[in-house]
């Protein structure tokens, strides 16, 4: 379920399909208009990249080497390549926007990832994380690909961005309802979603954080003038 494979038989299934949807429109409230962007998606964002694709300049996916290739969009011209994950074959400062999903949790390096995302972003770009949420039941069920890797609580989160260079803008949750493949639950899935959203906000299946580059922390200090040792004569 790690690799390319698995992942796109599970969102192939009805219960990949509303765990889509119901990010998309999470999504879609952090950034409803890319129009003129350009936007990168990186790890397996290919579900998500379609919010944007056509409004956007340039709307491309980079999926991890260790997880296998995939052709996207069907029909279309391919916008997608394979490349490990710290040696990204793009120029620096080159994306207004990176989308990483399904990509820090099975990083083999995530410090290393972001640094290279903070490379190929522009200075005022802006990054937005899918993250399976360390509480959350669906970190935990394998037949997904949320239950593969690191979960991280926002915290944890939190501090490995700062130490990439990166400030935390916003962050919001989803995948409240149970990860179930059952009809009854798929067919209530936006009811369930509100009700989780409302009394239990904890539990969510993943996080979603966007962040800047926090271009200052990045600038070295000037250092101090030293300082001269005048010697005055006796008179």
């Amino acid at each position: 379920m790690a690799d390319v494979h698995g992942q796109a038989q599970f969102y192939a299934t009805a219960r990949g399909a509303v765990a889509a949807r119901l990010l998309r429109e999470r999504m879609a409230e952090f950034w409803p208009d890319l129009t003129g962007q350009s936007v990168l998606g990186i790890g397996y964002p290919l579900p998500y990249l379609r919010l944007w694709r056509e409004q956007a300049a340039r709307c491309v996916a980079v999926i991890p080497a260790q997880t296998g290739a995939a052709r996207w969009p069907a029909g279309a011209p391919n916008l997608t390549c394979t490349a490990e994950e710290d040696a990204l074959p793009l120029p620096d400062l080159s994306f207004d926007r990176v989308l990483l999903v399904h990509g820090l949790e099975t990083a083999e390096s995530a410090r290393r990832l972001l640094r290279e995302i903070w490379r190929v972003l522009k200075d005022d770009g802006r990054l937005l994380i899918v993250a399976p949420n360390r509480r959350g039941p669906w970190a935990y069920l394998e037949s997904t690909p949320f239950g593969h890797g690191q979960p991280y609580s926002t915290g944890q989160l939190g501090r490995l961005l700062s130490g990439a260079l990166f400030r935390v803008e916003r962050r919001d949750t989803a995948l409240h309802l149970p990860p179930s493949r059952r009809r009854i639950v798929l067919r209530g899935a936006m009811l369930l979603e509100r009700s989780g959203r409302r009394l239990a906000p904890g539990l969510a299946g993943v996080t979603i954080t966007e962040a800047v580059k926090d271009v200052y922390a990045a600038m070295p200090l000037r250092p101090a003038p030293r300082r001269r040792l005048v010697l005055a004569e006796a008179a």
